[in-house]
C-alpha cells in the first residue's frame, strides 16, 4: 500500500477516535476557547463513566448554562456524583447552591466536609454558620478557627468577616479561636490551592460575596459645598413573606451599625430592619420580600454574606 495512505488511515483512525477517549484536559482547552458544547461532550462520557474531575466540570457546565440549558437539578446530580468521591470543589460547590437556595442543613453537611480538607469558602460559610448558630449547633469560637483558616488563605471575605468577628468576640474567645485555627490547620490534609489543576476546568465557581466597601469620609468643611443631588421619591413599601438575615450579634447596637453601612444598597430599597432575639445574640433580618427568589437575588446585591430566611 502505498505509503500516503497509511498516513491518510491513520488520520482517519485519530478523527474517529471515540470522545470518551479523550481526557478532561481535553474538555478543559475547548472550554477555555469558548467551545462549551465540545467541552460538554468530552466530559459527558467521562463522567457517565465515574470521572469525579468530568462530573464536577458537567456540573458546573448545566450550573452556568454553558453548552447545555441551566439546569440546577441536574448539576446537582453531577456534584453529588463527584462530591461522593470526595471531590473538594465539588462538595463546596454543592454545598453552596444548598445553601444558597434554602436548604442550609444538607448545604452545610457538604461545606463542612470541604472545611475539613481547609477549602477557604467553606471554612469561610461553615464557620460562619457555627457563629450564628443557623442550622448548626452555635460554636462561636470553632467558628472564629474555620473563618481565620480561610482568612489566612487569603480569601478577601474571609478577612472582612474576622475583622467584624474581632469586633464582637471576647479577647479570650478569640484566642482560644486563634490556636484551634493553627492545630486545625496541622491536622488537615494538603493545603488546598485556589489554582485548578491540571484535571479541572477553569470555571468560575460561586464565591461569596465581598463584604461592602466603607462609605467614603465627608468632604473638609474648607472645600466648597457640592450641589446636592436630587433626591430620589421613596420606593414603594414591599410586602412578602422572605427576609435576608445579614448576621447575629452579641449586641443589638452591632446588628444597627451593619444595618446603617448597608441601608442604602438599591437592593433594600423599600425594606426595614428586623432585630430578632435568639438566645443572647440579635439577628439582623432586613424585609419583607415577595419570595425566596426575591430574597436570594437582594442578598447578591447586599454586598455581604447572607442567606434568605422565612419571615416568622
Amino acid at each position: 500500500m502505498n505509503r500516503k495512505y497509511l498516513v491518510a488511515a491513520a488520520l482517519t483512525i485519530w478523527a474517529a477516535a471515540p470522545l470518551s477517549a479523550q481526557t478532561v484536559r481535553a474538555g478543559i482547552d475547548a472550554w477555555q476557547r469558548a467551545d462549551y458544547g465540545g467541552a460538554v461532550a468530552i466530559w459527558r462520557p467521562l463522567a457517565e463513566k465515574g470521572d469525579a474531575d468530568a462530573e464536577f466540570n458537567l456540573g458546573q457546565a448545566y450550573r452556568l448554562g454553558r453548552g447545555v440549558p441551566t439546569n440546577l437539578s441536574a448539576a446537582k446530580t453531577w456534584f453529588e456524583r463527584a462530591a461522593n468521591q470526595g471531590h473538594i470543589d465539588a462538595e463546596t460547590t454543592l454545598g453552596l447552591l444548598l445553601f444558597q437556595n434554602g436548604d442550609q442543613a444538607e448545604g452545610l453537611k457538604w461545606l463542612k466536609k470541604a472545611a475539613a480538607k481547609g477549602e477557604p469558602r467553606a471554612l469561610l460559610v461553615y464557620g460562619t454558620a457555627l457563629v450564628n448558630g443557623d442550622s448548626v449547633a452555635q460554636d462561636p469560637v470553632l467558628g472564629y478557627a474555620y473563618v481565620s483558616r480561610a482568612a489566612a488563605q487569603g480569601l478577601q471575605p474571609a478577612r472582612q468577616t474576622l475583622a467584624q468577628l474581632d469586633q464582637l468576640l471576647p479577647i479570650a474567645d478569640r484566642k482560644r479561636g486563634t490556636q484551634m485555627s493553627r492545630d486545625l490547620a496541622k491536622e488537615a490534609p494538603a493545603a488546598h490551592s485556589a489554582e485548578p489543576t491540571p484535571a479541572r476546568a477553569a470555571i468560575a465557581k460561586t464565591r461569596p460575596q465581598a463584604p461592602a466597601k466603607a462609605a467614603p469620609k465627608a468632604a473638609a468643611a474648607a472645600e466648597p459645598a457640592a450641589k446636592a443631588p436630587p433626591k430620589k421619591a421613596p420606593a414603594a413599601a414591599a410586602s412578602g413573606n422572605w427576609r435576608i438575615q445579614l448576621g447575629a450579634f452579641s449586641q443589638r447596637s452591632n446588628a444597627e451599625a451593619l444595618y446603617r453601612k448597608v441601608s442604602g444598597k438599591a437592593a433594600l430599597d423599600g425594606r426595614k430592619p428586623f432585630y430578632v432575639a435568639a438566645g443572647a445574640v440579635t439577628r439582623l433580618q432586613v424585609g419583607p420580600f415577595e419570595s425566596k427568589a426575591a430574597a436570594l437575588f437582594a442578598c447578591n446585591g447586599v454586598g455581604i454574606p447572607c442567606f434568605p430566611v422565612p419571615a416568622k
